[in-house]
């Protein structure tokens, strides 16, 4: 069995040793390196060029988004998956962004775990509907992966699209496009079933991930979004 070569890095030596115990070859993985800060996280896997890094937001020294950030710059290898306790939707927003491959809230059940983490080792980015433990599913991993995602969507339901990623509440769309905030509110509901999602956050990262392709910007370059 191929094994996936994986970089960790937490703050919490107990979490550590819990991945290092599931994370094992015959479950599809190998742990090259264990950190417990940004920094050496960072020299893991410029040294080691592992297929994943497996970490968290809140490290010391260097944050989740800081690691991100250099992996882009340096143009690294390395798939980064997020492995957090919580995570608000501004952070989620940056992290599709800029390219991470994924993030998996550490109370979710040790059978998607590793299923998640063998979808980002085939080369699929995941993330989750919404702020809670499940995953997309199958289909809505593949609607996210799609370069055809606005195929399915009117003009005018792309130009909403656009214009929440933009960080444009539903009264300001209105505005840009000359219509009452009630028939923005029927658009989205469209778009939510056409994509199958159910929010803003996942909209504005499909949006973002489809418009800037391979040139993804950096997390500081994202605009917040607002709910209305």
């Amino acid at each position: 069995m191929h094994c996936s070569s994986v970089v960790i890095a937490d703050s919490h030596p107990v979490v550590l040793q819990g991945l290092m115990s599931v994370l094992r070859p015959e479950n599809g993985f190998k742990v090259v390196a264990s950190c417990t800060d940004g920094r050496k996280c960072i020299d893991a896997i410029r040294s080691l060029a592992p297929d994943i890094a497996l970490l968290d937001l809140s490290l010391s020294g260097l944050s989740g988004l800081e690691i991100l950030a250099i992996a882009n710059s340096e143009s690294l290898s390395t798939r980064l998956v997020f492995f957090t306790a919580s995570v608000e939707d501004r952070e989620l927003i940056e992290l599709s962004a800029g390219g991470a491959h994924g993030l998996i809230l550490k109370n979710v059940a040790l059978e998607i775990f590793l299923k998640s983490l063998r979808h980002v080792a085939d080369g699929r980015r995941l993330w989750p509907l919404s702020l809670s433990e499940q995953p997309l599913s199958r289909e809505q991993r593949e609607i996210a992966n799609s370069e055809n995602v606005l195929t399915v969507l009117t003009d005018r339901e792309r130009q909403i699209m656009r214009l929440v990623s933009e960080g444009l509440s539903n009264k300001e769309i209105g505005r840009r496009l000359n219509i009452v905030d009630g028939t923005i509110k029927v658009h989205l509901h469209n778009i939510f079933q056409k994509l199958e999602i159910s929010n803003r956050t996942v909209l504005a990262a499909l949006a973002i991930s489809e418009n800037d392709g391979a040139a993804v910007p950096s997390g500081s370059q994202v605009r917040r979004f607002r709910k209305e």
